[in-house]
């Protein structure tokens, strides 16, 4: 019989705990602003930690930044992965996760504007969305559902497309998203190698309902 994990002590969880504050503050600062200008006294200040204690968990607001991005990017991804449970086709789910994008922005209006001002590399980081569109591409090509020659680039077309949706949600909340994120879902998939008929199926598709 395998042994408990050993409980934290107190020290560990208010240090926990302190890290999650000032990554909750980075990432409500990153949404209004951006970033810039933010010093890290106003970070702490809104983080309600004291100012020696950023220094314990983070060198400097790159660093922070850096983790506040990626802890928006891997709940937002976990939030995709939820609705896409059990769709195993990875055209299906690539496209799934396109639409979702526009679906979400309203549920989850900090992380959309956290990524609408983020910057592509940030995108592109091993966290949250980039490993989840890697595995999509990858099994693709193993399956033959795919033809794209150079995963880089059909990952790099995927970031941008996803940032200019982002920027219509922001600049064009009038506009039909889920139409746009259609659209959209629909050109990637026939980029990668999809017929056109296919493509336009997999991308109108009814998406999987909320658990």
């Amino acid at each position: 019989m395998p042994m408990p994990a050993p409980r934290r002590n107190r020290f560990e969880r208010r240090r926990a705990e302190t890290r999650r504050a000032l990554v909750r503050a980075a990432r409500q600062i990153l949404a209004e602003s951006g970033g810039a200008g933010a010093s890290i006294h106003a970070i702490a200040e809104r983080a309600d930690v004291g100012l020696g204690s950023f220094y314990n968990h983070f060198a400097g607001k790159p660093d922070l930044f850096d983790a506040a991005v990626a802890d928006a990017l891997e709940e937002y991804a976990q939030a995709v992965d939820e609705r896409l449970h059990g769709v195993d086709d990875p055209a299906e789910r690539l496209a799934g996760g396109v639409r979702l994008s526009a679906r979400m922005a309203e549920s989850y209006p900090e992380i959309m504007q956290i990524l609408c001002h983020s910057q592509l590399g940030r995108i592109c980081a091993g966290d949250g969305l980039a490993p989840r569109a890697k595995r999509d591409v990858e099994e693709g090509m193993a399956a033959g559902r795919f033809t794209v020659l150079d995963p880089v680039i059909a990952l790099t077309v995927l970031n941008g497309s996803l940032l200019a949706l982002l920027e219509l949600w922001s600049n064009q909340p009038e506009a039909d998203s889920d139409q746009a994120a259609g659209t959209m879902a629909e050109m990637i998939l026939h980029m990668l190698g999809l017929a056109p008929d296919e493509a336009r199926d997999l991308a109108r598709r009814p998406l999987p309902a909320a658990a």
